[in-house]
């Protein structure tokens, strides 16, 4: 079988030349096979330890503390961050780059970060980690609202059929889970922590004052509710159009709203909520593909530690 590649709008394309076979979309860089590693010194206050945080970009090393913007067009972001809080530079990793084959996946775990100094601030935080088409804007300055720290989205204009990826599962033994926010005592949140993936098509708009919404065009949301080995070429079909009569619709599959509202940058700068108002026809074209993968799925603070999912080959489906 013969095999094309091209990029096409910042994405690098690989498909069968066969008249009839469906053309499958590498993301650039969803390959994870490279990495920018970035050696952060966090402050002396805190033990002054030189920490990895691991990017997903054109393969090279930062030896120095400065903030991080995509590079060499990757149109991803992870939950790894630098942050500045009271004058106190700290990391927090909760993405790795690992071996897999002759080159690497991305492996998201649920962790507990933790920074203590007397008299300063002492903060045990539960991370989850996030791998998402988009931005972080760094330093992060502070632990409140953390959605509207990740600016979620990418433009995209088409119209897949579905996602494809490999990936394993390790779920935690705990029964349910928990929502550790730094600054308040840990609750147990019922339920089973899982990883899932979440792809939107969107058609976005802003009016005068900057604010941004959109109505949800295509929906893909699927978590991950067993442990597995390597699951390879794994598709999840998109839906298109309102899906809340559709066979296999859940709640959590509708409109987002509320602490799950998610953030961009909007004409003039600024970081501001998508307020989805809206089920779009089903025939429409996005305006934007949101692509987000967690290890855990309830959000800023709540999981399970040690819940993990590897992650490797992203693909879009036409």
């Amino acid at each position: 079988m013969n095999f094309k590649s091209v990029y096409v709008s910042g994405l690098l394309a690989v498909w069968p030349v066969m008249q009839g076979m469906a053309q499958s979309e590498l993301i650039k860089f969803g390959d994870f096979d490279q990495w920018i590693v970035r050696n952060i010194k966090e402050s002396g206050i805190i033990g002054g330890d030189t920490k990895q945080l691991y990017e997903i970009g054109p393969d090279a090393v930062w030896n120095e503390n400065k903030a991080y913007t995509n590079q060499g067009g990757s149109p991803w972001a992870t939950s790894n961050v630098m942050a500045k809080v009271c004058g106190i530079t700290k990391t927090n990793t909760s993405v790795y780059r690992e071996k897999r084959g002759d080159g690497y996946c991305a492996r998201l775990e649920t962790h507990v970060e933790k920074v203590k100094v007397m008299g300063i601030v002492n903060i045990e935080v539960l991370a989850a980690g996030s791998v998402f088409l988009g931005s972080v804007p760094e330093p992060i300055t502070n632990t409140s609202n953390p959605m509207s720290k990740l600016a979620v989205g990418i433009p995209f204009t088409k119209r897949p059929q579905a996602i494809s990826f490999d990936y394993k599962v390790k779920l935690s033994d705990e029964p349910d889970r928990i929502r550790q926010t730094g600054f308040s005592r840990v609750t147990k949140v019922q339920g089973k922590d899982m990883p899932d993936v979440v792809c939107l098509l969107q058609k976005r708009w802003e009016d005068k004052k900057g604010n941004v919404y959109a109505q949800r065009i295509g929906t893909m949301i699927h978590r991950f509710n067993h442990n597995t080995d390597w699951v390879n070429g794994a598709k999840f079909p998109i839906k298109y159009g309102d899906i809340t009569k559709q066979p296999g619709f859940q709640s959590y599959m509708g409109l987002i709203s509320g602490d799950k509202t998610q953030y961009t940058r909007n004409s003039k700068g600024k970081m501001v909520p998508i307020k989805e108002v809206g089920w779009a026809d089903a025939g429409e074209t996005p305006t934007h593909i949101v692509l987000q993968f967690d290890s855990s799925y309830g959000g800023a603070y709540v999981g399970s530690v040690g819940t993990t999912l590897w992650l490797d080959n992203v693909h879009v489906i036409y």
